[in-house]
């Protein structure tokens, strides 16, 4: 993508720009658009992604306003003592009854590659270590891959298989399993085609948790 030669004093004002020409471009396709939207929301999606400027949630699965719900951080963690993405997973599970939550994933993800090293970069070693401790849990197969390329693309496909396994842990979760329907998918994104993978990773139960991690008074 080529930029605009706009200096940098005034490149965030394309950004109002850009929204005044969104308001316009809904309100000619319905003019209640913002009425209605400004109603309340109601989801069926929780969509737990990398902060990649690369992959917008709505954009690369073509929805609007509304219909997806979403937590973002550095290479899609799910980390059970982290009370941003808990309070996230509480609201949209206990409250907007969200039927499906994705776990989204991205190769050539920087966090990923960046875990797969041994270079000190700052506070983000901290939280970096989850995707080490995956590489450690699958250090045998990822070693046998001869080529960096091939290794980062299977840890980015680990690291999400192994937060979906995350998500399952969680109560909120297991009780809304003993009320309702509601499934976890861990899918990658393709940035050189665009192309979301599904991983075939979803959870919609009990059955698919190792036993010690199980709640039986929710």
């Amino acid at each position: 993508m080529v930029k605009e030669h706009i200096s940098a004093g005034d490149n965030y004002k394309r950004l109002l720009d850009n929204n005044r020409k969104f308001v316009a471009k809904k309100l000619a396709e319905d003019p209640m658009f913002f009425h209605h939207l400004a109603k309340g929301q109601s989801p069926d999606f929780l969509w737990v992604g990398c902060s990649d400027s690369r992959v917008p949630a709505n954009e690369i699965t073509g929805t609007e306003s509304g219909e997806i719900f979403v937590h973002r951080n550095v290479a899609n963690i799910v980390d059970l003592t982290d009370m941003n993405f808990l309070s996230v997973l509480h609201y949209s599970v206990d409250v907007l009854k969200v039927r499906h939550i994705i776990v989204c994933g991205h190769y050539g993800c920087g966090g990923v590659l960046a875990a797969m090293g041994n270079t000190h970069i700052g506070v983000a070693n901290h939280w970096l270590t989850h995707i080490k401790d995956v590489y450690n849990q699958n250090r045998v197969e990822l070693e046998s891959m001869v080529e960096e390329d091939e290794r980062g693309r299977r840890l980015v496909e680990l690291n999400v298989l192994q937060q979906v396994k995350n998500l399952a842990k969680i109560p909120h979760v297991q009780k809304a399993w003993k009320h309702r329907e509601l499934q976890i998918h861990g899918w990658v994104y393709g940035l050189s085609d665009g192309i979301l993978h599904d991983l075939d990773a979803m959870h919609d139960g009990l059955n698919d948790i190792d036993p010690i991690y199980r709640y039986d008074n929710l």
